[in-house]
């Protein structure tokens, strides 16, 4: 297990826990970080902070201070569930 923060641009992660007061820990939920949720490093700001990372469908930037209070596990074949999940949900419509 490691912390968001860990994650090199372009690698996935699965959400194992939030390490963060209840104000911010709601927050970030809200916004799909919860437990199980596959978020994914998309870009670093040019001096290494904050991070852009995609969860849920949406991009959230995010410092490094708040991603190392994030666990997250390998997402090896995750990711593609999720999607196949995704284009089975569109597909029942």
């Amino acid at each position: 297990m490691s912390v968001l923060s860990e994650l090199n641009v372009g690698e996935s992660g699965v959400v194992v826990s939030l390490n963060l007061p209840e104000s911010v820990q709601n927050h970030l939920m809200h916004l799909g970080f919860v437990p199980e949720a596959v978020v994914k490093s998309l870009r670093r700001a040019p001096a290494g902070d904050p991070t852009v990372y995609e969860v849920d469908g949406i991009e959230i930037a995010l410092r490094r201070e708040t991603a190392k209070a994030i666990a997250v596990r390998n997402a090896a074949g995750e990711e593609s569930l999720n999607t196949m999940q995704g284009v089975f949900f569109e597909a029942a419509r």
